[in-house]
């Protein structure tokens, strides 16, 4: 039967909220299908915004992938705001998706993508909203199928008592599989009910179903074992890793906002995956292998995407773009694409040993220069080794100066704090460094008006890292050291005003780690706060750390662990972590070496990137089946000149001149 949209009913209540454009949809190039045209449907949710979830690039590759299947259909739904939350409580308005308005509780499937843990909260009030059972054991055969994906579901205990299933990896490949058991499933008839559907998710060995295993602690604690509690059920469930990018040229044409968003452009991932070997960093961690898109494919996208959408600004997205192989190629060749237009490009991920002349002279070729963030994270060279980010201060003058000698007047510098061995000095040499920074530029440009914003972000130990055993910081530490960085920043007149200092306090860190690394225990806590009003975590006017403090107090008052127990405690080797059971690639042996390389006594050990060198073993390639894919490819795109105002579309024609 059709499913009615719900807008009669949201619309009056529009105008009694802020920004209710978030809301109506209609937005150019989204999708509406014919219910009855189809028997698989996908409500995919971001967690937070429509400001912040449109953009996301994982929601809008699925959306495609998704919607170009035949008898398949894909609608995108948001967390509301608190104030609409309360009218559609009041008015019985569900959840619902803003390409038809349809509720979300009528779909087979709610997809949920997390790019932080701060976003669990908002998954149960989507679910509350929805008519959806919060707890997966209480859901019937007429309850869409809540499944997570993205880089935060990478350990998904603490919320696994809500979800059904979890995709590990890349979601391309996987959404069409899943599609297609349930597709099985339904032409059979349903057999065996919702649980007969689990098991063949299960089975599969690359979905993990949380209520298909069970947890065990030892009286201290700790864990004794996650293992299946059914036959036919893997006990290690390993991640998707997608093989060729150019043969998945998403998003062809994303959907464009109706409202302001944090980030409006057109991106393509150039690369996927990162082997920097950054200990602190899980995205470059669980991503590997890299596999680079060649330049005619990102040409091609670039093409199509930008004539679709209209977007005066091409996003080249990876972990660290500048390290594509050819880089130099496809900034050259993309701004010759482009000149005399009102389109220009920008690298939103930059090593700060990867930035060249070329990259900052093709980057502002149209007289446009998109802000540049350079990440040394730590303050010290000391520190910046322990981390394994080999980048020293030479190397991050050096490219300053290129980005002011070519026209750029600021930089934004990022660095973590609480980062393991850390000491006050490692924290204040950050301030040095800012003064350095400043200084070059005013040196290679003769000007007065050089500024630098140095940016701090509380470090929080994420699993499938060699910091996965580290100590977090104690909260309390990490803001006396961020104090006394701004003072150090402020005290020298000479550079204090061009300096701008941005931080994060440390207690958002605290229950950030506790999410990061929480078994199902942890879910008590997560309900226990969204109870108490816990909404939007990841936005400092509603996130509470009182409100987790006391809720963690609360639902954990029975067991042998804390707060503290979750974070600030140093694991050692033997013991059991929540995701151990969850197959990211790489080897535990090979994570915990790297870990003691990070803290030896004697200084710590750098790895090499193994693009570069021969491989080191992490495991990835030989566990996922899968292999490093970089170029050069030897290709170029063709020369081409804009047309003049109003004679038409524009074409970029790609030339491929060496295989790949």
């Amino acid at each position: 039967m059709p499913v009615e949209s719900v807008y009669p009913q949201l619309e009056p209540l529009l105008p009694l909220v802020r920004k209710p454009v978030q809301y109506v949809g209609g937005e150019v190039n989204s999708v509406v299908k014919e219910w009855d045209q189809t028997d698989v449907r996908w409500a995919l949710l971001y967690p937070d915004a429509y400001e912040v979830g449109l953009p996301n690039q994982g929601i809008a590759i699925l959306y495609e992938v998704l919607n170009e299947q035949p008898g398949v259909l894909a609608e995108r739904t948001y967390s509301v705001w608190p104030d609409m939350e309360r009218l559609m409580r009041d008015n019985g308005v569900p959840q619902f998706t803003v390409d038809a308005h349809r509720p979300v509780g009528a779909f087979d499937v709610l997809g949920v993508s997390f790019s932080t843990e701060l976003g669990y909260t908002n998954l149960l009030t989507a679910l509350e909203l929805s008519g959806i059972p919060l707890f997966s054991a209480e859901r019937s055969v007429a309850s869409p199928l809540v499944i997570a994906g993205g880089h935060a579901s990478f350990n998904p205990e603490p919320i696994a008592d809500f979800l059904d299933a979890v995709v590990l990896g890349d979601g391309e490949q996987a959404v069409l599989a899943v599609t297609e058991l349930i597709r099985a499933w339904k032409r059979a008839g349903r057999p065996g009910g919702r649980d007969g559907l689990l098991a063949s998710l299960a089975a599969t060995g690359a979905i993990y179903v949380p209520r298909f295993f069970d947890a065990a602690y030892l009286p201290d604690g700790r864990i004794r074992a996650v293992t299946p509690n059914r036959p036919g059920v893997p006990a290690s469930v390993r991640k998707h890793t997608l093989p060729d990018l150019d043969a998945w040229p998403y998003p062809k044409a994303p959907v464009v906002p109706v409202a302001e968003t944090v980030h409006e452009r057109y991106s393509v991932e150039i690369f996927r995956g990162c082997t920097r070997g950054c200990r602190f960093c899980q995205a470059g961690m669980i991503t590997r292998p890299v596999r680079e898109r060649s330049i005619t494919t990102i040409g091609k996208m670039v093409e199509s995407g930008v004539a679709a959408t209209g977007f005066d600004e091409v996003g080249l997205l990876s972990l660290s773009s500048a390290d594509h192989s050819e880089i130099n190629e496809i900034a050259v060749d993309l701004a010759d694409c482009y000149e005399g237009t009102n389109t220009g490009l920008s690298l939103p991920s930059t090593r700060v040993d990867a930035f060249n002349v070329t990259l900052a002279d093709e980057l502002s070729r149209n007289g446009r220069r998109s802000g540049l963030t350079f990440a040394p994270e730590g303050g010290s060279e000391r520190m910046r080794k322990v981390i394994n980010k080999m980048v020293t201060e030479e190397d991050l003058i050096r490219t300053v100066t290129t980005a002011y000698s070519s026209g750029w007047r600021q930089v934004k510098l990022y660095f973590m704090c609480g980062l393991p061995t850390e000491t006050d000095s490692d924290v204040l040499a950050i301030a040095d460094l800012a003064r350095k920074v400043i200084a070059a530029g005013r040196q290679a440009t003769g000007r007065r008006d050089i500024r630098c914003t140095v940016s701090i972000g509380g470090f929080v130990p994420k699993p499938h890292t060699p910091f996965q055993w580290a100590a977090q910081c104690p909260p309390e530490v990490v803001d006396e050291r961020l104090s006394r960085l701004g003072g150090a920043l402020r005290a020298d007149r000479g550079y204090g005003k061009s300096i701008g200092y941005r931080y994060h306090d440390g207690p958002p860190s605290l229950v950030e780690g506790l999410l990061s690394r929480g078994d199902r225990r942890v879910a008590r806590v997560i309900l226990a706060a969204w109870q108490d009003g816990a909404r939007f975590d990841g936005w400092s006017e509603h996130f509470s750390f009182s409100r987790w403090l006391a809720a963690a107090e609360r639902a954990l008052a029975d067991e042998p662990v804390d707060l503290g127990w979750y974070t600030t405690r140093e694991r050692e080797y033997g013991e059991v972590l929540p995701w151990d059971h969850l197959d990211s690639g790489l080897d535990r042996d090979w994570l915990w070496q790297d870990w003691l390389a990070a803290v030896a006594p004697e200084g710590a050990g750098e790895v090499e990137d193994c693009r570069w060198t021969p491989c080191y073993e992490c495991g990835v390639c030989p566990a996922m089946g899968t292999e490093i894919q970089t170029g050069p490819t030897g290709e170029r795109l063709a020369g081409w000149s804009a047309p003049a105002r109003g004679s038409g579309r524009r074409s970029l024609p790609v030339l491929a001149s060496g295989g790949r």
